[in-house]
């Protein structure tokens, strides 16, 4: 028989298999990767057995717990506790704190089913707060380095190619800007803060010790950089990426119309996909109506609507270049340019993509 265990470091970096016990909407709020909910009450009775918690002590709880959960409904819990036992045989299972819930999954398994199926001490509370440790001692003992770089330099593209990376917008599942929602939602926050403590623990199990993520905001869409992490932000180094305007204006036309196009058809079919497409844009755009002005505003979107007319007619994307181009030489990269130059004393490095590239890979080296 397995232990339960406390090597959560371990769990981690293996990616084993969790199952989790907790009710539908604490899985929801954040779990792990490799996790499936099975859980030992849904939100209801939960709900119902936390409310009889308060009024009447944990022993009528508990009782009412085994009322609710118990003939076919106690029997189809078991046979999903089975199903994932049998399919994971090196996993293991947690509630919240490790206590009550999952030490009933545990009896219940071997009970009814004789198997013998180990749990996570501490729970979801005890590997959440590692996760939180990691990112936080990363900070603390790590060398970091920012890629700033106006609007559509390729700052993405030019971190995709390090190894040692840590890709904010990849765990946040959006690109950074007002236009940079993508076709499938964002992770809850805490699952983003999970997965980027996840991907910090194995870069580091593997040695690395500095690490370089693209200048971000505290918020990436929806989702907000951990607190330690965007404070060093304000202080780390900055390399700045440097591109012509043409191959700015070519790379947004490809991020965010075609790419973006496509991603909203593969997931909504051709005519449904276009019509969220375009409404997509059209939204992105009016986010930021009072930092442009009313005037500017109508302005571009009569051109992006034309763009998106002449594009779902023809194919053609010709005409987003236009409100491309304005959008840029108004709005983004005057932004960007106050933002180098309140940087400037930070900036060690500027170049083209290669020459970054280069640079960044020879800094890790020396460190």
């Amino acid at each position: 028989m397995r232990e339960d265990t406390t090597d959560y470091r371990g769990i981690f970096l293996d990616d084993i298999p969790l199952m989790d016990v907790r009710a539908p909407v604490e899985f929801a709020k954040g779990a792990f990767p490799h996790t499936v909910n099975a859980p030992l009450m849904n939100d209801n009775e939960r709900q119902r057995v936390g409310t009889c918690f308060k009024q009447h002590g944990q022993k009528a709880a508990i009782e009412l717990g085994h009322t609710l959960v118990s003939g076919a409904v106690k029997q189809a819990r078991i046979e999903a506790w089975v199903a994932f036992a049998r399919s994971q045989p090196q996993g293991y299972l947690y509630c919240f704190r490790g206590g009550l819930r999952s030490q009933i999954t545990q009896q219940w398994l071997k009970s009814e089913a004789g198997i013998e199926y180990p749990r996570v001490l501490g729970g979801y509370k005890a590997l959440r707060n590692f996760l939180i440790d990691t990112t936080e001692n990363a900070v603390a003992e790590c060398n970091f380095v920012l890629v700033g770089g106006l609007t559509g330099t390729g700052k993405t593209e030019a971190l995709a190619a390090l190894s040692n990376t840590l890709d904010l917008e990849g765990h946040a599942n959006h690109r950074g800007s007002s236009f940079g929602k993508h076709a499938t939602p964002q992770p809850a926050q805490i699952d983003f803060e999970n997965t980027l403590a996840i991907d910090i623990l194995k870069k580091r199990a593997q040695g690395i010790n500095q690490f370089v993520l693209e200048d971000e905001g505290r918020m990436v869409g929806r989702c907000t950089v951990p607190l330690a992490l965007y404070q060093g932000m304000q202080q780390f180094p900055v390399v700045w990426l440097e591109d012509s305007f043409a191959d700015r204006v070519e790379r947004i036309l490809k991020d965010y119309i075609l790419d973006l196009c496509a991603e909203f058809i593969a997931v909504h079919g051709d005519e449904q996909g276009f019509a969220f497409f375009a409404e997509r844009l059209r939204q992105s755009l009016a986010s930021i109506v009072k930092r442009l002005g009313g005037e500017r505003y109508q302005r571009l979107a009569l051109i992006l609507d034309d763009a998106l007319t002449e594009q779902e007619n023809s194919g053609n994307v010709e005409l987003h270049r236009e409100w491309i181009t304005a959008l840029l030489q108004e709005y983004y990269d005057p932004m960007y340019a106050y933002q180098r130059d309140a940087k400037g004393h930070r900036i060690e490095f500027s170049g083209n993509r290669h020459e970054v590239i280069e640079y960044l890979r020879a800094r890790a080296e020396r460190r």
